[in-house]
């Protein structure tokens, strides 16, 4: 009797309920969706969809601004490279470029005012940013900002120019986020507002240097260049002075990958030049070469007369590449004492505890010649005080 009015809860569970009941299923706090999960990232290379057409240690890409700095961008092309872009503010300015990826971020130039280019490149800031990817890649090692210092251009983008490559170069995963700038000085002839323009745009320039963004800044001194080749018509002087300072860079940038049967200047002793901040290029040939005196003669002469920018101190350079290229017979005879010392004249020019990279070469030419570069080189204040008058600023 008590077994029958016992209360029989089961009976008035649903059969699902039952179920459920009976054999519980563990809880789940969240249902998830099908998501697809990254697997961990495998580094691959990046291919390089614009290559250069010259043996090189260094995929380098180059953008000039305005007309002189797109003149220079102009004269890497001509020696090979390829990953090369130019913007201006005025499409007539352009148009004699002949390169092929052109930007005109302005309608008619900036006469001579950087602060106008300068307005004009930021409304067009992610305009350039993309021109920059299309024309380079992402396999790249550093870009380089070529850019005359006294026009309207060149003076009022290279700024904004150095701050939008240095983000290019972060975002691809460049082996360094030092941005390169080559500078190209005016002449004094060319007045009191080129010369003033110069004097603010290597300040503001200067002042990227010292924070540790820019390197290397590569001084192009028209003026220098004018008392290098007296005499130079009107016509190829302008070709002459951009081919010098982009000749020499390359030929470190080509030494640099090349095997030596005597003395290799290899890529990380470039790299340890273009990070030191302001460099000077210059080149001699060596007559005679019969003694060591003689060789250590033209060395200091070349340091002297034949660097391409003035208003430097090269003895505030700590850090030196020094290539010598001859012709095998030269080399043949030339006894090695007579090269040493040449190359302890640099480390006796250069501040306390320098370096000086060394690579001895045989070339397909019957002379001997001494390529320079010089970095570490102190604030350039000889030169802006020059530009500082001549701009009439004092």
């Amino acid at each position: 009797m008590d077994n029958e009015n016992k209360s029989d809860n089961s009976k008035d569970l649903p059969i699902d309920d039952l179920s459920s009941y009976m054999n519980p299923e563990p809880s789940v706090d969240i249902s998830m969706p099908d998501i697809p999960i990254p697997t961990p990232e495998i580094e691959q290379e990046v291919e390089d969809k614009v290559k250069d057409d010259c043996h090189v240690a260094f995929n380098f890409a180059f953008i000039g601004a305005g007309q002189g700095g797109s003149r220079i961008a102009e004269s890497f092309g001509q020696l090979g490279y390829r990953k090369l872009a130019v913007i201006n503010t005025a499409q007539q300015d352009l148009n004699t470029i002949k390169l092929d990826n052109k930007l005109c971020i302005g309608n008619g130039g900036a006469g001579k005012n950087p602060d106008l280019a300068e307005s004009l490149y930021v409304d067009r800031k992610e305009d350039v940013l993309d021109f920059m990817y299309d024309s380079f890649g992402e396999s790249i090692d550093r870009i380089f900002i070529c850019a005359g210092a006294g026009g309207g251009s060149g003076a009022g983008t290279v700024c904004p120019l150095i701050e939008t490559a240095q983000e290019m170069q972060r975002a691809i995963k460049a082996p360094t986020d030092k941005v390169g700038v080559i500078l190209a000085l005016p002449k004094h002839s060319e007045g009191k507002k080129v010369n003033a323009n110069a004097y603010a745009t290597l300040a503001k320039v200067w002042d990227y240097v010292e924070q540790g963004i820019v390197s290397p800044l590569i001084i192009l001194d028209n003026e220098k260049i004018n008392k290098l080749y007296p005499g130079l018509p009107v016509g190829p002087f302008w070709k002459t002075a951009n081919m010098s300072i982009a000749g020499l860079f390359h030929l470190f940038n080509h030494t640099a990958c090349k095997d030596s049967s005597y003395s290799a200047f290899d890529s990380n002793d470039y790299k340890q030049i273009l990070d030191t901040g302001l460099i000077v290029f210059g080149a001699a040939n060596i007559k005679d070469w019969s003694t060591p005196s003689s060789i250590s003669k033209t060395v200091r002469d070349n340091l002297k007369n034949n660097m391409l920018s003035g208003g430097v101190d090269l003895s505030s350079g700590h850090s030196a590449g020094v290539v010598i290229i001859g012709g095998k017979n030269v080399l043949d005879e030339l006894p090695q004492q007579n090269l040493d010392r040449a190359f302890d004249q640099f480390s006796r020019i250069l501040r306390k505890g320098s370096v000086v990279h060394r690579g001895i070469y045989s070339g397909d030419k019957p002379d001997l010649t001494v390529y320079t570069a010089i970095g570490g080189i102190q604030k350039p204040i000889a030169k802006l005080e020059e530009l500082k008058k001549l701009g009439d600023l004092e």
